[in-house]
């Protein structure tokens, strides 16, 4: 599942570049498409914009592959309105952030993501990654909302690979476990995971395709070999900001311009060098 960058044009969201961008994801084999997550730069993006970008999604994708759309907030109300439009513009689910910067309590955490599946029919996908919103979702408190009928599964961006582990034995293999740290998917799906919410299928998306379902084939050899090529173009994903690396490696394979919004800073030479010498370990450019 690819976590999509925005392109930008003139400071403005690229649409063209944007569906040409989905287009080619769904022919590389990617299996999922994930609109406006933290790779897509929503907190910059008006609330406006948010919602175009996710019918711009839909409509590329075209009921060829499901849409996730983002629809977080740290404000419950905001959150609803962005789930309900996700509903209404044809999403397959919702992937909702936990409330940042409010700092709130597992219990602010549940009362918050329950206000939302009773708001909204649909699907809805947790993303709990506590190195941005400073909150950490616990085991328990996911097994909670587990019980709410339309609270499916969990981004675990924690990097702890514990996690998965812990939550099928206390939620059960139903819950869908979506690693989303992409550097720890094999250690992931081996704990139990069922698959990734991937930065790095934006710019190698034919190669994490070939690597999941070398997983699930039970091709360990070609899974090994998988592995290993992609470690460096994990590495050099991260190496400044996201999205900053990701945009600037879409935009060597001719797919739109590095631009990101600020407060991220644009790319350094450093990091374009690191970037640069990764895609070109894996083949992707010369």
């Amino acid at each position: 599942m690819t976590a999509l960058v925005t392109p930008f044009r003139d400071g403005k969201v690229d649409e063209e570049a944007f569906q040409a961008f989905v287009e080619w994801q769904i022919e590389q084999g990617t299996d999922v498409l994930v609109p406006v997550g933290t790779t897509g730069e929503s907190p910059t993006l008006s609330h406006e914009e948010h919602k175009r970008v996710v019918e711009l999604c839909i409509e590329a994708a075209d009921d060829r592959v499901p849409v996730i759309a983002g629809a977080g907030s740290n404000s419950t109300d905001e959150a609803i309105e962005f789930t309900r439009h996700a509903k209404e513009a044809g999403a397959d689910a919702a992937l909702s952030v936990c409330p940042y910067y409010n700092k709130p309590s597992q219990e602010g955490m549940y009362l918050h993501f329950k206000a939302i599946s009773e708001a909204v029919d649909i699907p809805i996908v947790i993303y709990n990654i506590p190195g941005r919103s400073i909150v950490d979702m616990s085991v328990e408190t996911m097994a909670r909302l587990s019980k709410l009928t339309n609270i499916v599964g969990v981004k675990d961006a924690t990097a702890d690979l514990a996690r998965p582990l812990e939550g099928r034995v206390a939620i059960g293999d139903d819950f869908c476990q979506l690693s989303g740290e992409d550097a720890t998917v094999a250690a992931f799906l081996a704990q139990g995971g069922h698959g990734c919410i991937s930065v790095t299928s934006n710019v190698a998306p034919k190669q994490c395709a070939d690597l999941h379902a070398a997983w699930q084939e039970g091709d360990m050899a070609r899974f090994t070999h998988l592995r290993d090529l992609l470690m460096p173009l994990h590495d050099a994903m991260f190496c400044e900001p996201n999205p900053t690396p990701a945009k600037y490696g879409v935009h060597l394979l001719g797919k739109c311009l590095p631009d990101a919004r600020l407060p991220v800073a644009p790319i350094t030479e450093a990091g374009q060098a690191q970037m640069r010498d990764a895609m070109v370990h894996v083949g992707l450019i010369n």
